[in-house]
């Protein structure tokens, strides 16, 4: 679902990762040769995830072609596993764990690493490592979708090839402290093949099956995989069109734009040009719960007492900045 100066704002303070090199060996969820070592010379595509990423997406199509016979209850139970994906990504691993932009209580934490890896997008830890990087060298060698390398690359083909060495350099001196001293990241990090298994692929298949009769092959293609592949691409949409066709008006300097279709389909991400300027604000935009099911989600729990704390920026300080920085394609100020 994962930008002009990367910096992790806390309560109006900023976190610049100083040097915490990271020792765990738990391996990213695609391939453990993802990661360049620096003793072997590297290999450009990585044909395991290239060998997965066609398999999924010729599934997703089978799936479309199920969708006649598959029965509107299957249909409903998709569109809610979507939307938990998705949350499980924008407010539970972006939001919240990569920003640290409004604090949960531990039952919401629970949950969000559930639907998290109901998502399939390597664990909160990983995926907010890679975020904290992408913003702090956004469209550099450093950032691990860089849009500069052209739309296809900024989508899906860096899952597709091996990462830059100054991504990996980066990342080890990230600040990662927070996350590895939050049991439900971590623990969901040491259990997240089998969480995968369970929750991306059991489930969305198992539940239509048992409780209204669906066929296992529906379920697998409908609530699986289409699901899946339709969430992990709204979410590149983030990284690729978000950073290419859009407006600026918050800050025209740096890449990311203002996209209303992805703001639609990755539940609220597409405000990215504001999110770029004001990365510690928990809504991502400067319009609330506008095409933003995700700001109305947090804004839900901080209502029924599971999360607080929500970071916010002024009025005051949007108007300035569209002024002093815009593309004057905003006239809210």
């Amino acid at each position: 679902m994962t930008v002009g100066e990367t910096r992790i704002h806390h309560a109006g303070k900023q976190l610049n990762g100083d040097a915490m090199v990271e020792n765990s060996t738990v391996d990213d969820v695609f391939d453990d040769t993802y990661k360049a070592k620096a003793q072997k010379p590297p290999r450009i595509l990585v044909w395991r995830n290239i060998i997965l990423m066609s398999a999924l997406h010729f599934g997703a199509l089978y799936g479309l072609v199920l969708i006649p016979s598959a029965s509107n209850s299957t249909l409903a139970w998709t569109a809610v596993c979507y939307l938990l994906s998705a949350l499980g990504v924008t407010a539970g691993a972006h939001r919240l764990w990569s920003h640290r932009s409004y604090k949960a209580s531990f039952p919401l934490r629970v949950f969000l690493a559930l639907a998290n890896s109901m998502a399939f997008q390597n664990d909160i830890y990983e995926w907010a490592r890679d975020h904290r990087v992408h913003h702090k060298y956004s469209e550099t060698d450093a950032d691990p979708h860089n849009a500069m390398r052209g739309f296809f690359f900024s989508h899906i083909g860096w899952l597709l090839v091996r990462k830059h060495p100054d991504v990996i350099e980066k990342g080890q001196k990230m600040e990662l402290s927070d996350l590895k001293a939050d049991e439900v990241v971590m623990f969901q990090r040491r259990h997240y093949k089998l969480c995968v298994v369970i929750l991306c692929f059991l489930v969305p298949m198992l539940v239509p099956w048992y409780f209204w009769g669906e066929s296992l092959l529906v379920g697998y293609f409908v609530p699986g995989l289409l699901r899946y592949a339709v969430v992990l691409n709204a979410t590149w949409l983030v990284n690729s069109a978000a950073h290419i066709w859009g407006n600026r008006p918050y800050d025209m300097t740096i890449n990311p734009r203002e996209n209303p279709f992805v703001a639609f389909s990755a539940v609220g991400e597409g405000f990215h040009n504001y999110h770029h300027t004001f990365p510690f604000d928990y809504a991502t935009s400067e319009f609330g719960c506008k095409l933003n099911v995700t700001t109305a989600f947090i804004d839900l729990m901080c209502f029924m007492g599971l999360a607080k704390d929500c970071k916010r920026v002024s009025k005051e300080m949007i108007i300035a900045r569209m002024k002093r920085t815009g593309d004057s394609s905003n006239k809210s100020g």
